[in-house]
């Protein structure tokens, strides 16, 4: 399970990689984008380091940053959604 929860990661991350390179390039979308692809790279990157804790407090610590970096991703994807930056449907894909 574990595996496959990292390679889901992975994917998504790719996933906003090439849908953020499809949006149109203008000063606020850049910034926006520049957020999404912090926090949307670093779920997969914060899952493999959690798998590898050292203890299960560990563990526990690190999923939870996963948690909040999972949610800023989601937050970053509804604001480029609301401000109509994003509207394709590819977006909501993301998001869902």
């Amino acid at each position: 399970m574990e595996k496959d929860l990292e390679a889901r990661a992975r994917k998504f991350a790719l996933n906003v990689i090439g849908f953020s390179s499809s949006l149109p390039r203008t000063r606020e979308g850049d910034v926006l984008v520049c957020q999404l692809l912090r926090f949307a790279t670093s779920i997969g990157a914060n899952y493999r380091e959690a798998n590898r804790g050292v203890s299960r407090a560990d563990f526990a610590n690190k999923i939870g940053t996963v948690q909040k970096e999972a949610a800023e991703t989601q937050y970053w994807l509804e604001l480029l959604l609301d401000s109509g930056l994003a509207t394709s449907r590819n977006a909501q894909e993301l998001l869902n």
